[in-house]
């Protein structure tokens, strides 16, 4: 048994969810928030057999798409001084972890 642990950006989640469920995998969602952006996320929790690990990762990274967008940003100058300006950044795709689950029980 395997814990599947997906960090997906929040426009992409609903389709990576969909197509998940329709994989015949469960999903528990938890709204998280970014670090670097402090954009919104979703945090996907699935739980599967070893052998269906690859197939519920492909049906992730299908869903989850990378992007640039233009955000603002500021730069100081030291001297109390401040401008934005754009900046370029990649969003999207999703970033995966799998454990091991040493016990499983459904209650």
């Amino acid at each position: 048994m395997k814990l599947i642990t997906a960090i997906v950006n929040k426009e992409d989640s609903k389709a990576v969810c969909n197509a998940l469920v329709k994989g015949g995998f469960s999903v528990t969602r938890l709204s998280t928030t970014g670090g670097f952006l402090m954009a919104g996320n979703m945090t996907l929790l699935i739980g599967t057999e070893d052998e269906k690990v690859d197939t519920c990762i492909n049906l992730i990274a299908s869903c989850s798409k990378q992007r640039v967008e233009i955000v603002p940003s500021t730069a100081s100058y030291g001297i109390g001084v401040t401008t934005a300006y754009p900046l370029q950044v990649t969003v999207g795709g999703a970033t995966v972890f799998v454990t091991n689950v040493e016990r499983f029980e459904k209650l």
